[in-house]
C-alpha cells in the first residue's frame, strides 16, 4: 500500500546549525510530502564554518530509539546518515535486519564539507556490512573511493564501473553523485541497478549554499521512493530536481558565514 503521507524515519546525527544531518532530513522529508521521524546517533558541535566536536550516543540507546518507532508507527522508508562508529553501525544493522523496512536509503556519511571526519576509520569495514541491507546507496565520489578501497575517480567515463563495483558489495541500487568531478561541466549523477543505468544530468550550481546537500538528497529520495511505490528512476529524478531547486533558492538565506544551507522550504515562499 502506498500511503498518501508516507512515514519516513531518519537515523542520523544532529547539526545544531540546521543545515545538515537530522535537521536537514526532517526538512527534506516534510517538503517532499512525508511524515518525518528521527532517531539520533550522535551530537555535533558545528555551524556553517565547520565541525568542532562529535559525541556519539550509546549504541543500545540508538537501537532503542529505532525499535520504539517501529513498535508504534508503520515505517515506509528509512534513511541512514551519520552512524559514526562501528558499534552504532552494528546496532542499527541488527535492528534493520530484524525489522526489514520496505525501503532503506544509505547515505554513507564519512567526512563533513569542512573536512572533519564523521565516520571513524575503524567503522569503515562495519559500514560495508550495512550495504546488503540498502535498497539505494548514495555515495559521493570520495565516499565511493573509501568504500571500494580505490583511488577517487576524476571523470564521468569512470562512473559506470565505479557504480557497478559498489553494486557488487550488496546494495540493490546505487546513486553515485558526480558533484566532485573536476571542472565546470554539468554535475551528473549515475543511477545504477542490476537491470540498467540512468545518467541524471544537472546544472553545476555555483553557490556557497551546499551544506547538507547529500543529506537532503538521500532524505528526498527515501520519501519519493515511498510516494512512487518504489519507482527508482522517477524517485531519483524528483529528488535531484528538488535538491537543485533548494540549492538555487538558498541565495536568499542569511544563515551563517561558511558553507550555507539549502532552502528546503523554498516552495512555501513562492
Amino acid at each position: 500500500m502506498t500511503r498518501a503521507v508516507p512515514n519516513i524515519l531518519s537515523i542520523a546525527g544532529s547539526d545544531p546549525s540546521g543545515g545538515a544531518g537530522i535537521q536537514a532530513d526532517l526538512k527534506a522529508i516534510s517538503a517532499n510530502g512525508g511524515y518525518a521521524m528521527a532517531a539520533l546517533t550522535g551530537l555535533t558541535v558545528q555551524n556553517t564554518r565547520g565541525v568542532r566536536e562529535v559525541q556519539m550516543l550509546p549504541p543500545a540507546f540508538v537501537a532503542a530509539q529505532v525499535e520504539a518507532v517501529f513498535d508504534d508507527v508503520p515505517v515506509d522508508a528509512v534513511k541512514l546518515g551519520m552512524l559514526g562508529d562501528p558499534q552504532v553501525v552494528e546496532a542499527v544493522a541488527a535492528v534493520l535486519a530484524a525489522r526489514r523496512p520496505p525501503v532503506t536509503v544509505l547515505d554513507p556519511v564519512m567526512v563533513a564539507k569542512g573536512g572533519h571526519r564523521l565516520l571513524a576509520p575503524e567503522a569503515e569495514a562495519a559500514m560495508r556490512t550495512l550495504l546488503p541491507l540498502a535498497d539505494v546507496l548514495t555515495p559521493n565520489l570520495p565516499e565511493a573511493a573509501v568504500l571500494l578501497g580505490a583511488p577517487e575517480i576524476v571523470s564521468e567515463a569512470e562512473m559506470s564501473a565505479t557504480a557497478r563495483a559498489l553494486l557488487a558489495l550488496g546494495p540493490r541500487a546505487v546513486l553515485l553523485k558526480g558533484g566532485h568531478l573536476p571542472g565546470d561541466r554539468p554535475s551528473p549523477d549515475l543511477l545504477a541497478w542490476e537491470g540498467g543505468e540512468l545518467l541524471l544530468e544537472g546544472p553545476r550550481i555555483v553557490t556557497r549554499n551546499a551544506h547538507g546537500a547529500g543529506c537532503t538528497l538521500s532524505s528526498a529520495l527515501a520519501t519519493q521512493l515511498a510516494l512512487t511505490a518504489g519507482d527508482l528512476p522517477e524517485a531519483a529524478r524528483r529528488a535531484k530536481a528538488y535538491v537543485a531547486a533548494a540549492m538555487q533558492a538558498a541565495d536568499g538565506l542569511d544563515a551563517g558565514g561558511g558553507h550555507g544551507p539549502l532552502d528546503h522550504f523554498f516552495a512555501l515562499r513562492g
